[in-house]
């Protein structure tokens, strides 16, 4: 048997952006899928705003996941039918927001990632950073405890990326807790603290100061215990 993720022991205040990091199939994006309710462990705990998320029904699991925890996704995941618009909409409708209340949330979250003149464009009709500004627009639809984001860099050029970061420094300063699977050494630099994935395991654990520097490095070997977003998630072996 392959343990994906093993003895993880994990704690990350709320507000805190952190960047993980490792090589291809360490476990980086299986942890992800854990944090936001995409999987459960094998064996564990998993809490979320000081609640026991694991054990919920698939149904609960899919109410929890619209209302508290925002996903962008590498390959963006935008419904291609729908204007820029109507995607960062649809998680406000889904959670019950009235149209009104939706639609001005989008107008406000557009704004914000600089593509309010682009609201009525479908996402074959955007570059791949104003598709992925779309995706973490409807990311924070409705005020997610969190957002995890995997390889959100992954498909863009050097000028796209460069706004993705500029926009995640944004939500850094915004006090947004969020949470980044990454390869790219500049991503993993806007992070407030940084972790290393090996086997499975987390292998080390800086902190950033302003910089992008180290602060702090701890080995965190295969130690055994949970993983946990501070007061908002923990996930125990």
């Amino acid at each position: 048997m392959v343990w994906a993720v093993d003895g993880v022991d994990l704690d990350v205040p709320a507000g805190q952006t952190l960047a993980v990091t490792g090589p291809s199939g360490c476990g980086k994006s299986t942890l992800l899928q854990l944090l936001g309710g995409l999987d459960r462990p094998t064996e564990g705990e998993v809490w979320l705003g000081g609640m026991r998320i694991d054990h919920l029904s698939e149904r609960a699991l899919a109410r929890l996941r619209r209302r508290s925890v925002g996903f962008v996704f590498q390959a963006y995941h935008l419904m291609y039918e729908l204007s820029a618009a109507q995607n960062v909409e649809l998680p406000a409708l889904l959670a019950g927001a009235s149209p009104r209340a939706a639609r001005r949330r989008a107008e406000e979250l557009l704004q914000q990632v600089g593509l309010a003149g682009r609201a009525r464009h479908l996402p074959s009709e955007l570059s791949g950073g104003q598709r992925q500004r779309v995706a973490v627009a409807r990311a924070l639809a409705n005020d997610p405890l969190v957002v995890l984001a995997d390889e959100p860099t992954g498909n863009l050029d050097s000028a796209a990326t460069h706004d993705i970061l500029r926009l995640f420094d944004e939500l850094r300063a915004a006090g947004q807790t969020l949470v980044m699977v990454t390869h790219d050494e500049r991503v993993a630099a806007t992070a407030d603290r940084v972790i290393s994935m090996r086997d499975g395991t987390l292998a080390d654990d800086t902190r950033l100061d302003g910089d992008g520097r180290g602060m702090r490095h701890s080995h965190q070997g295969t130690g055994s215990g949970g993983t946990g977003l501070g007061a908002l998630l923990r996930w125990e072996d």
